[in-house]
């Protein structure tokens, strides 16, 4: 083969189809179908459609309809909601592989990335993205962010094979290799390179099969849901064949028995429990969404919420991910800080211009792009555009001279060319041929602009009398202007996200790829808890005892290599931190699968990490971090409050169905009623839960311990005893009806009736468990109003609506009877007001 003749197209398709295409397997899409399946392993919601089919099989029509009516609903808002999250998700990813120029039987010819084979030679130009790993035989000038490899914002030096200095590692990161990466960008010079590695077997590739190793933590709240669920099933399961046993016995009539047995049975098994948690977590992920996050797990949500340790990267998470020029320092020590606001004194406008002049008239490089931004925003039209200049030569970077240098032709009679320059303080020094006192000083604002975090670059000028041009700049005699001080600026809102951070008892640390000094600085700037400084190259030697000690005192890990940054994050985990993990490099995706909440950046972050992650980032703002733990907290508590909520009621509920059995009273409920009841009612009056605005108190409390259940003592003693009261108002009703003499189908009206308002009353005691109920009232929430007109509305149509009427069983009600259920919800509402206080410290989370 010709050099540089590159693959003949039938070399090319027989490697295609021997190693296949340059890509990465495509993740395992949840389709609707399968996320139906999904939902159906839940235990209550394969219940409830058990329980209509032995509805059916028994011949009650109506009560199966209803059963699998309500089960279905409650998947098909699962199915939605997670549905939607997949097509938002789909929406990030690219819509195609980027293209790619190559060399093929000695022609350019431009090909989807997709199809570049190992061999292939590919012409690589500023601006281009890299599409296979390669390595450079021809290179000029070239430099490439590698920032979604390594997490270093600074663009790093390439050179061709034959002109490496050493031999060097061959992963990203580092000046001077001869090696290019899949996914990073060319920002400056071109090059011709041959790959190497493609899909899998790249360096992106081999970051993502690495996640296919690790599991994500199974949702807490879940396992916490299904064991109460299993402990309630068992109850339930055996008051209900004694009830059957006790009912046949003493009444005859087992077929009867078994209804009034598996109506028990709904009665004391919390069938509103899967459809509440469904509920909940799909409007919490609509909620969250408002704020630009998007949940690719709702479970993800309440763990969120009781995050201890936030490990954060810094490139792109807490800053902005592009360089801008922060300080300008001239030679004899002036300095200038640019602001907004504030004009650039008239003795730093050289230094400006011609930082400017030595860089690209179209930029790629983020940090020349800086210098036309500080020169559009600082300098005069003239001095910025320079509109009849011509850049007549240039000089790149070279490993022997770390310095561009630019000539140009001035406009006018002016006889002489511009030259400038900027790179490397050390080089700009040696062109300048500062004397030794000079190159002292020099240092001394090197090192304190450095210790500042800043990238440092010198910037020197030059006069030439024309063509021929020198050989090298060093033929050039040039004065020194200054440095100029660059630095990737924080977020505007990370401070203050740091802050409700630390006040929520939640500690954030920094990895980075990135320069210790650089990591320390940024660290400072956002406020992060001052912890020891920990980098990859001490992190090696520990061994991970040592490492579960060290991370419970770090604040800032710097140059950290992914493989490390799993560790750090399982350390964390072992010494029982929930983990939450923000980034948006292919480097990032094995922690951001392996912590307890994986959060990535949905604009700046990659498919890799976006797939790995729970949740996702849509304006790649670190405040939107606070706000989601904000809402994962606020959700968590009101779920609480819906739980103790729903707890409650069953207790009056069973209480009912259970006591005209004991005491042979008329039966007053059958599935229809707790149907409805615990499929609509309930429900529905948990909307009001949902929609409570948070605590005072939702972010200044310390995370909740993750051992903790959600069905805690304090909690289920709380509800207990709410259930318990509302049992004795609603019995002491039903009790006085037959002592009357009232029919029975009054009874049952007048029953239910007592039984709804009492349920109302138990809305309000638990919107808060931090305040009374008149300030819980002074809270907006308009979904109480339209719950409250909700039910009246169902309770209204069952005594009004002839077929609802004759469905429920139910005769008429009088005035004097509705002021009797009305004054037994009053009751329950003052009592447990009263009540309430003396369990509320153990009952806030």
């Amino acid at each position: 083969m010709k050099p540089f003749s590159g693959l003949s197209e039938a070399d090319a398709a027989a490697r295609l189809q021997a190693e296949g295409h340059n890509e990465l397997p495509q993740p395992d899409r949840r389709t609707p179908f399968r996320i139906a399946i999904e939902v159906l392993r839940e235990p209550m919601l394969a219940l409830l459609l058990v329980g209509g089919l032995v509805y059916l099989a028994l011949g009650d029509l109506k009560e199966a309809i209803i059963l699998v009516a309500f089960a279905t609903m409650s998947i098909v808002i699962t199915v939605v909601q997670e549905t939607r999250t997949e097509r938002v998700l789909e929406a990030l990813r690219d819509l195609t592989s980027p293209r790619a120029l190559v060399i093929r039987d000695d022609e350019r010819k431009r090909i989807a990335g997709r199809d570049v084979v190992r061999g292939d030679l590919i012409v690589l130009s500023e601006g281009d993205r890299v599409p296979a790993d390669a390595v450079l035989l021809r290179c000029s000038d070239l430099q490439a962010d590698e920032s979604t490899l390594t997490g270093e914002s600074v663009p790093v030096r390439k050179v061709a094979w034959d002109d490496r200095p050493r031999s060097g590692p061959q992963h990203p990161g580092g000046d001077d290799l001869p090696h290019i990466f899949s996914g990073s960008l060319v920002v400056r010079g071109s090059g011709l390179a041959e790959v190497t590695a493609i899909g899998t077997q790249s360096e992106i590739g081999k970051i993502g099969q690495s996640l296919a190793t690790l599991e994500t933590e199974p949702p807490r709240l879940q396992v916490q849901t299904r064991r109460v669920v299993r402990l309630f099933a068992v109850l339930g399961g055996g008051v209900s064949v004694l009830a059957v046993l006790l009912y046949g016995i003493t009444r005859g009539g087992w077929l009867d028995a078994v209804l009034a047995g598996i109506a028990l049975g709904m009665s004391m098994l919390p069938e509103e429990f899967p459809v509440v948690l469904t509920v909940f977590m799909a409007m919490g992920a609509w909620r969250i969404s408002l704020a630009r996050v998007l949940t690719r797990r709702a479970a993800a949500i309440e763990t969120l919420g009781s995050a201890t340790v936030l490990c954060t990267d810094k490139t792109g998470t807490l800053t902005e991910n592009r360089m801008t020029i922060v300080e300008l320092r001239l030679k004899d020590g002036n300095v200038f800080h640019p602001q907004a606001g504030i004009e650039m004194p008239a003795q730093f406008h050289d230094l400006s211009e011609f930082g400017l002049l030595a860089s690209a008239p179209e930029p790629f490089d983020p940090m020349e792009r800086a210098f036309h931004t500080l020169a559009r925003e600082r300098l005069t039209e003239a001095s910025y555009r320079h509109p009849h200049w011509r850049l007549v030569h240039a000089y790149g970077l070279r490993p022997d001279l770390l310095a561009v240098t630019h000539i140009w032709q001035a406009d006018g009679d002016r006889p002489e060319y511009i030259v400038a320059t900027k790179g490397a303080p050390e080089a700009i020094a040696g062109l300048c041929r500062l004397s030794s006192a000079d190159r002292a000083a020099l240092m001394q604002s090197i090192d304190a602009m450095a210790s500042a975090g800043l990238r440092v670059l010198g910037v020197a000028r030059a006069s030439h009398a024309g063509p021929p041009w020198p050989t090298s700049p060093r033929e050039l005699g040039f004065e020194l202007l200054g440095l100029v001080g660059l630095a990737d600026p924080l977020r505007a809102s990370v401070v203050e996200a740091v802050r409700e951070c630390r006040s929520a008892g939640i500690k954030a640390v920094m990895i980075t790829g990135d320069y210790p000094a650089t990591a320390n600085a940024i660290a400072q700037q956002a406020g992060l808890e001052r912890g020891e400084l920990v980098t990859g190259e001490q992190l090696e030697t520990l061994n991970e005892a040592e490492l579960a000690g060290r991370v419970e005192t770090a604040g800032v890990f710097a140059r950290i290599t992914p493989n490390q940054k799993l560790r750090i994050v399982n350390a964390y985990k072992g010494n029982g931190e929930i983990v939450a993990m923000t980034g948006d490099g292919v480097n990032d995706a094995p922690s951001l699968k392996a912590a307890h909440i994986g959060i990535a950046m949905g604009g700046r972050g990659t498919d890799v990490a976006r797939e790995a992650s729970a949740i996702v980032l849509l304006d790649d703002d670190f405040g939107s971090i606070v706000k989601a733990i904000r809402l994962g907290r606020r959700i968590y508590d009101n779920l609480r409050k819906a739980m103790s909520f729903i707890f409650a009621v069953h207790v009056p509920i069973a209480g009912l169905a259970l006591l005209p059995l004991v005491f042979g009273l008329p039966l007053l409920f059958g599935p229809i009623h707790i149907a409805l009841l615990e499929m609509v009612i309930d429900p529905v009056c948990s909307l009001v839960f949902e929609a409570e605005t948070e605590e005072d108190d939702v972010m200044r409390r310390r995370p909740r311990s993750p051992d903790e259940p959600l069905f805690s003592r304090a909690l289920v003693a709380w509800s207990l005893l709410q259930g318990l009261l509302a049992f004795v108002a609603v019995a002491a009703v039903y009790v006085a009806a037959l002592k009357w003499g009232m029919p029975v189908r009054e009874v049952r009206a007048l029953t239910f009736f007592s039984l709804i308002v009492v349920i109302v009353s138990l809305i309000l005691v638990n919107r808060s468990f931090s305040a009374s109920l008149l300030t819980a009232l002074r809270r907006p929430n308009r979904t109480l109003a339209a719950v409250l007109a909700a039910v009246a509305v169902i309770l209204a149509l069952t005594l009004l609506w002839p077929f609802a009427n004759e469905l429920f069983a139910f005769g008429p009600l009088h005035a004097d009877d509705l002021a009797l259920t009305l004054g037994a919800g009053v009751m329950a509402l003052l009592v447990l007001e009263m009540l309430k206080p003396l369990l509320r410290p153990r009952l806030q989370s």
